[in-house]
């Protein structure tokens, strides 16, 4: 989906089709799927249109909700009260919901499911559907509405949640009939859940709720202008192969889009088959092992050394799902200056957005490799087999020479990498990890090993504090037999940790390691960095020498939650293995560390990646090529 204004698939279904370019392969273009769900045959039945929203629910297979009740979705509230296959999640907040139905998304590959009344509590879902959309996560959030008779006399908790959302959907629907909610709401999941996922609104007034209409299954899906080419164009693929036929310095730059297609097997066959260096961004940890020997690392603002400088060098970026994202190019007229892309992506809107493509493939990457693959085979069997040799010397060198790693602090405190590190390593790669956004996510991009697909959860494009609790908290519902970590800082956990309360009530077992350095930390890096240590309020008084408000571990027992806190090195593991133990409960763990601790290396706003820094004012030096 295009970040800019969608278009609404019912005004696309009006349009009269296009017709295929010369020479197009009108095959490639994929039949609309069917109704998620078993697709039960369900025959005529009066009930009102609460029941059927319910009913709907269910026959889409739908298992979990996380949601707030108030007024205007009241009348749903009713009937789901009655649901025997639905559990109702309910939050303590709307944007908790939002962010607990995008971790269970993220872990299951299902599109998740949260509910919320009009007006704030619609506004209150507009963070985390925003969110979803930048992270292309399939999401449905299903919010009450006024009355449609009352609908623009501004009615109480009245806001226009369709069009305040058009442009952070893939498509936004108001709905006014009863008996269009059953077409709606598959439509609604068919749309989340194919092409490039994303967020659907479905926004239903009260009186469409309360009034009687007749409930069938399963309803007809047709949406003419919605069409989701899923195979590569064949020649496109094989100019491709014959581009990594004949490179020299050639990388992988893999994007969360290989996640969201389950191709990781695909995506490790063929960088097995090509041998090139394989960089993963930060919504792409874990599609390939970090153990990998043709792993690299992770690219961007804060990847490592040979990563960045990879890219930077080399004279061939196979993108596969990645969007070219800021956070990674740097100054973009500077990024890869020598290199020829592929680019292979769901998103037609994507291709050559930000940096223009030799070759574009539109389809899924899914698809796409294995025919990649194939092409490859056929370039090598005709003997145009490239020599990296010389290329793998100077990645080798840099992985050697500028390693991630860290510092101790200076003043006794522990470092945060160190216990990000050490979580990561006594939990081990079956572990998921949801982190905050700020330091303590970079760290935990940098510092546990992911060695599989959808073991890392984070917001990565809006960047939004407060995703890690309830995110970790839909992830567990979602992968309930494994352990699940929110990693968060002591300033975005403040933002949604009243869903301890949620996870208490529910018995939703997460662990909460609060990486407490007592201050806004990713701020305050750049007002060391660029505002000549000028803090202006950044500082929250939580953590060492200070009133500590919250007392985290106090806050942790008022809500029914172990409080462990941790405030020396010699601690770390113990307290970590404590709390791994316990399982009854979630587990928060004030982790005290030093505020003085920087994220390294770092490409500085505004600059070339050219001028990556590995400490401050500390630069590598550049050896000449063989």
């Amino acid at each position: 989906m295009s970040k800019g204004s969608p278009i609404s698939p019912a005004l696309m279904a009006a349009r009269p089709a296009a017709p295929a370019a010369p020479g197009r392969d009108t095959a490639q273009t994929a039949p609309v799927s069917a109704v998620r769900g078993p697709n039960n045959v369900v025959p005529p039945t009066e009930m009102l249109g609460s029941s059927a929203i319910v009913r709907s629910l269910e026959e889409l297979g739908v298992d979990d909700i996380f949601g707030l009740p108030g007024g205007a979705i009241l009348p749903t509230y009713d009937p789901l009260m009655a649901s025997t296959k639905l559990r109702h999640i309910l939050v303590r907040h709307e944007q908790g919901a939002g962010h607990a139905a995008q971790g269970y998304a993220m872990v299951t590959g299902r599109p998740g499911v949260c509910i919320a009344t009009s007006g704030p509590g619609a506004t209150n879902l507009v963070t985390a559907i925003a969110d979803a959309h930048m992270d292309s996560v399939p999401l449905v959030a299903i919010t009450g509405q006024v009355a449609s008779g009352v609908i623009g006399s501004d009615a109480f908790q009245e806001a226009d949640i369709v069009g305040i959302t058009m442009p952070i959907t893939k498509h936004s629907y108001l709905v006014t009939n009863a008996n269009d909610i059953p077409r709606v709401l598959a439509e609604a999941f068919h749309i989340a859940s194919t092409g490039r996922p994303g967020p659907v609104l479905v926004d239903i007034a009260k009186d469409a709720q309360q009034g009687k209409m007749t409930f069938s299954w399963p309803p007809k899906i047709d949406i003419p202008g919605y069409r989701t080419v899923v195979r590569g164009h064949s020649k496109q693929v094989r100019e491709a192969a014959r581009l990594i036929a004949g490179s020299t310095r050639p990388v992988f730059y893999v994007g969360g889009g290989v996640i969201k297609a389950h191709a990781a097997a695909e995506l490790k066959e063929l960088a097995e088959l090509v041998g090139a260096p394989v960089v993963t961004t930060l919504m792409a940890r874990g599609v390939f092992p970090d153990s990998h020997p043709q792993h690299v690392g992770m690219p961007g603002m804060h990847g490592s050394v040979s990563a960045v400088t990879a890219l930077q060098q080399s004279d061939l970026l196979i993108t596969l799902g990645a969007r070219f994202d800021d956070r990674v190019t740097g100054v973009l007229s500077s990024f890869a200056p020598g290199a020829k892309v592929i680019h292979a992506d769901i998103d037609p809107a994507e291709i050559s957005k930000n940096r223009t493509a030799d070759v574009p493939i539109v389809g899924s990457v899914k698809e796409i490799i294995p025919e990649l693959i194939s092409a490859v085979r056929e370039q090598y069997d005709a003997g145009a087999t490239p020599d990296i040799s010389a290329w793998w010397n100077t990645i080798n060198r840099l992985r050697e020479t500028y390693p991630i790693g860290f510092t101790q602090p200076d003043d006794g405190l522990s470092a945060p990498q160190q216990v990000i590190k050490r979580i990561g390593e006594l939990t081990g790669p079956e572990g998921v990890y949801v982190a905050g956004v700020g330091q303590h996510q970079m760290w935990a991009a940098q510092f546990i090993q992911y060695e599989r697909p959808h073991a890392w959860l984070n917001s990565g494009g809006l960047g939004t504090m407060g995703y890690s609790v309830p995110a970790a908290m839909g992830a567990k519902v979602g992968n309930p037999d494994r352990v699940v970590w929110a990693i968060d800082g002591d300033g975005c956990f403040q933002m949604t940790n009243q869903e301890l309360a949620t996870c208490v009530i529910n018995n939703i077992p997460i662990k909460v390691a609060v990486i407490n350095n007592s201050s806004l930390g990713m701020v305050r890096q750049w007002q060391t960095l660029f505002y000549e240590g000028r803090y202006s309020n950044t500082d929250l008084n939580t953590g060492h020498d200070t009133v500590r408000v919250p007392d985290f571990v106090k806050l942790a027992d008022a809500y029914g939650c172990a409080g462990l806190r941790c405030e020396r090195d010699e601690d770390i593991d113990a307290t970590i293995q404590q709390a791994l133990a316990i399982n009854d409960r979630p587990v928060v763990v004030d982790f005290v560390v030093s505020r003085d601790s920087m994220v390294w290396p770092m490409v500085p706003s505004g600059v070339s990646n050219d001028l990556i820094q590995i400490a401050r004012n500390m630069t590598p030096v550049w050896e000449q090529e063989d």
